[in-house]
């Protein structure tokens, strides 16, 4: 069991790559919080796999009191926080000639302020040498940009810089800090960027995944467990020598 006796923390951990993840982790030994905003993902977390445990906790990462509060339940109920997995992110189109800024700013504070407030917590008693790492999931468009999706895109470089300079900030504590990119996932929040793309582009939704498929050279989106077995690697003790790192896995769609 590759991560016996370790405490983990998966942000989103409900649903899609989130709740992959939090399976693995468990599958893997670990005591695994999942938190979420929303009771209805919380409520369909299932149970643990393996010999490891499942705590969720409601937690909107946007309220700062919300993630102190969150934080606090599980170092109260397991001890301080071994793993963190800032997995939980929005998306969704803000094209610039919209008036509303309402969706900018929601996926702004939920993407990379909500990710920002959750580390700051879990920091404070992560313990020093002793294995602590820190995993957050960008996305291919933290690599490059797509019309029309300028918070994401923004925000999801964002955590690629985060990464890089806290990897930096903690290194003298024996923490690393890293980040996946996935490319398309097969997720309920993939589809409805599918829907919303092929709208906007006046396509059908069969046409968009079709072209959508063609752009990654090995032509399949990538499940959900091939991401967790990503985190999984980074959260082990094999994956000590790498921090500061923004990892593609993403079937090859950064070099079409």
């Amino acid at each position: 069991m590759a991560l016996a006796g370790k405490i983990a923390l998966v942000t989103g951990g409900g649903t899609g790559i989130g709740k992959a993840i939090a399976e693995t982790l468990a599958a893997n030994g670990a005591r695994v919080a999942i938190a979420s905003r929303n009771p209805a993902h919380l409520n369909g977390a299932g149970e643990a796999p393996g010999n490891g445990s499942l705590l969720p906790v409601r937690m909107d990462i946007r309220k700062k009191e919300q993630v102190r509060s969150g934080v606090a339940e599980i170092v109260e109920s397991w001890g301080p926080i071994d793993i963190l997995v800032n997995n939980a992110g929005i998306g969704g189109m803000n094209r610039i000639d919209d008036p509303d800024d309402s969706r900018w700013h929601d996926i702004v504070e939920t993407n990379l302020t909500g990710t920002y407030q959750v580390t700051k917590e879990v920091l404070k008693s992560m313990k020093d040498h002793a294995g602590g790492r820190i995993v957050n999931i960008s996305s291919v468009l933290g690599k490059f940009g797509v019309a029309g999706y300028s918070a994401y895109c923004a925000t999801k470089h964002g955590l690629i810089g985060f990464t890089r300079a806290l990897a930096l900030e903690v290194v003298g504590r024996g923490i690393t800090v890293n980040t996946i990119c996935p490319g398309w996932v097969e997720t309920e929040m993939a589809r409805q960027g599918i829907g919303e793309s092929a709208a906007s582009l006046g396509i059908t939704v069969e046409d968009f995944r079709r072209q959508a498929i063609q752009g990654v050279p090995i032509h399949r989106f990538i499940d959900a467990g091939e991401v967790a077995g990503l985190v999984l690697y980074l959260a082990s003790d094999k994956a000590s020598g790498i921090t500061g790192q923004a990892i593609n896995i993403c079937g090859g769609q950064t070099m079409a």
